[in-house]
């Protein structure tokens, strides 16, 4: 173990824990407010002293942790986002695992973006199907491993990805898929809010996408994921997601926020405006040359600087003048496209973010 952790620092990409500061927030992923709001706060105390019982949910859902309340939940969630059902998992790398892992057989087939969660990756790597990768966001590329593909197939993407920020040719990838009779999941972790139900309701195609994923611990700032589809696609999730089959279900303050949050999303009119205003207004005062940015409209803005010392240097200063923006390294990102990721929110206001742009501009042409 010390071996490799030695190995890791002296490469300049070993991970630390850093606690909580008073820096102006550009890196959470609280792109709309949720986490921080005193009204969803007061909400869920609300929902809690009404309908809670217990303080933990005392087993897995499928002996003594499951809860009417939590199926209603799940029916409101599937109408919301225009799915026949929804089933909650207790996080979103449990909802990846539990869904990729037993979804897909021996001799199928799951082809999946190459910058896809890791989460999603550990999954399809857990099952027993055939497994491949197509170059990001590229329809040749897939295709020619559509080609190729064997038993039942699926093609795993994300509707805005979390290093990159840029969203998928949904339309094409829907195309593409059907014309090869393949299963398409999204995982919408980083659109739900941005786009206020995902992108895929968004454009109005929930009923072309076989699965999506919904991530709350994103812009809902709450914690827990759903996995909506078809109604056999649940009852199938309910017997062989190993995920959810074997963990203690989520406590009931768990399920409560993430019903309050939902409402009060319904009810936040110009909230997600917001937060698109924001995401213009940093990229119009930027001034970085070509190609030193991944194309993005969504709250997740990168300024790749192709490695590890630089990242460090341009967070670090950054840190030093009062914004709170971190490094992504390799290998969490591949070696050359390293990093400072910065994410935008419905809360930072204008100084903020111009301030932040201009000290960008200045550091990055030092």
């Amino acid at each position: 173990m010390q071996n490799r952790l030695s190995e890791r620092q002296q490469a300049g990409n070993l991970r630390a824990l850093k606690p909580e500061g008073n820096l102006i927030d550009f890196c959470s992923n609280d792109y709309l407010g949720f986490a921080r709001s005193t009204e969803l706060k007061r909400l869920i105390e609300q929902e809690c002293n009404t309908n809670g019982v217990l303080n933990g949910s005392t087993g897995s859902r499928l002996i003594s942790g499951n809860l009417k309340y939590t199926e209603e939940l799940e029916s409101s969630i599937a109408v919301s986002v225009e799915a026949e059902a929804a089933l909650l998992f207790n996080s979103g790398y449990d909802a990846n695992i539990g869904l990729l892992s037993c979804l897909p057989q021996r001799g199928d087939t799951v082809i999946c973006d190459e910058l896809i969660h890791a989460s999603a990756i550990d999954g399809v790597r857990l099952s027993n199907a055939n497994r491949y990768t197509f170059e990001h966001n590229n329809l040749d590329s897939l295709e020619s491993k559509l080609k190729n593909a064997k038993g039942l197939c699926y093609v795993v993407i994300e509707s805005v990805y979390s290093m990159d920020g840029d969203t998928p040719p949904l339309m094409e990838l829907i195309n593409l898929t059907q014309k090869y009779n393949a299963h398409l999941i999204v995982d919408e972790a980083h659109a739900f809010g941005l786009f206020k139900k995902g992108l895929v309701a968004e454009l109005g195609l929930e009923e072309h996408v076989f699965a999506r994923i919904v991530t709350f611990g994103k812009a809902l700032g709450c914690h827990g994921a759903v996995v909506v589809g078809s109604a056999v696609l649940r009852q199938y999730l309910i017997n062989f997601a190993r995920s959810f089959v074997y963990t203690t279900a989520a406590p009931f303050h768990q399920i409560a926020t993430i019903k309050v949050a939902m409402a009060l999303l319904e009810r936040s009119e110009n909230i997600t405006g917001a937060l698109k205003n924001n995401i213009q207004l940093f990229k119009t005062h930027l001034n970085l040359p070509a190609g030193s940015m991944p194309h993005s409209n969504s709250a997740i803005q990168c300024i790749l600087l192709n490695n590890n010392d630089k990242a460090r240097t341009i967070a670090n200063a950054l840190q030093g003048a009062g914004f709170d923006v971190r490094p992504i390294f390799s290998p969490t990102v591949p070696i050359g496209k390293e990093r400072i990721r910065i994410c935008l929110h419905s809360f930072n206001n204008e100084e903020d973010i111009i301030n932040l742009a201009k000290t960008i501009n200045k550091l990055y042409h030092e």
